[in-house]
């Protein structure tokens, strides 16, 4: 589309990067004495314009730690930069490929294998449900690495894009990720509440009545889907908390949401 593939930084309150041209991971480990194995690869949010790499990503990679759990902080491509061959491929041909890198890893980072999961914020949490539920199209790479199975072990989707319908969906994400006049097979192909199956893994859903950024019909539309071919899941659904709360730690009623998930996987 023209843009530069720079990165932006500018200052303010959340740490907020635009024109992600070239995608890294941020690894953060937990000391051995309180590792429980377990790994979370965190695709932070931001309409699939920026990523909010703080708030939705390291400072939520730092709080994991402290429960033994390591984290993986992805800073994906944007769809708009120059560099991007398919736009809407390059987010998830990331995800696919840090969670190959993770499992790939798995013994020099002292994890098990099989509990390694994604978790995602709002367009990130459609980031990480496309990951959960469609990978084998973000597999590019025939290289051992490119050879690991990249299903997550489980999700956790926080107040997430779902859908790409249109009365349903958030607008900028789904402009950002497909365009501004997709074809219905690219909005089927991203509304994910349509690509659950029974291999989807075990999620862990958090979502607020009062949303006004993504309606909380995404996650309604997800659950159900899920619960209609028998996949174990868990939502968490709040009056009030509105959107990009992050860890809601200044929040009163949603900010019980981190212990709900740490007490969740812990009982997969």
């Amino acid at each position: 589309m023209g843009n530069p593939t720079q990165e932006k930084n500018p200052p303010r309150a959340i740490q907020w990067i635009t024109h992600v041209g070239v995608p890294t991971l941020e690894v953060f480990i937990p000391s051995e004495k309180t590792a429980t194995g377990q790994a979370v690869l965190i695709c932070p949010g931001g309409g699939y314009f920026g990523v909010a790499y703080d708030w939705e990503g390291t400072d939520v990679a730092k709080w994991l730690n402290g429960y033994g759990v390591a984290a993986f902080v992805l800073k994906y491509r944007m769809p708009y930069v120059a560099s991007v061959d398919v736009d809407h491929l390059a987010p998830i041909q990331d995800a696919v490929r840090a969670m190959q890198l993770i499992r790939f890893h798995s013994k020099k980072w002292n994890l098990d294998s099989t509990k390694i999961g994604v978790m995602g914020f709002s367009a990130g949490g459609h980031l990480a449900s496309t990951l959960g539920t469609n990978w084998e199209q973000g597999v590019t790479s025939v290289d051992d690495i490119g050879k690991v199975d990249p299903r997550p072990n489980f999700m956790a989707l926080i107040y997430p894009v779902i859908s790409m319908k249109e009365e349903v969906t958030h607008a900028g994400s789904r402009k950002h990720l497909l365009g501004e006049h997709p074809s219905d097979k690219l909005i089927l192909q991203y509304s994910n509440e349509l690509q659950v199956t029974k291999d989807t893994p075990p999620t862990f859903l958090v979502h607020s009545q009062n949303d006004e950024g993504v309606p909380i019909e995404n996650s309604l539309l997800f659950y159900q889907a899920l619960t209609e071919v028998g996949v174990p899941s868990s939502m968490h659904l709040y009056p009030s908390g509105g959107h990009g709360y992050g860890l809601a730690r200044s929040k009163d009623l949603i900010g019980d949401w981190p212990d709900q998930f740490i007490s969740w996987i812990d009982d997969l």
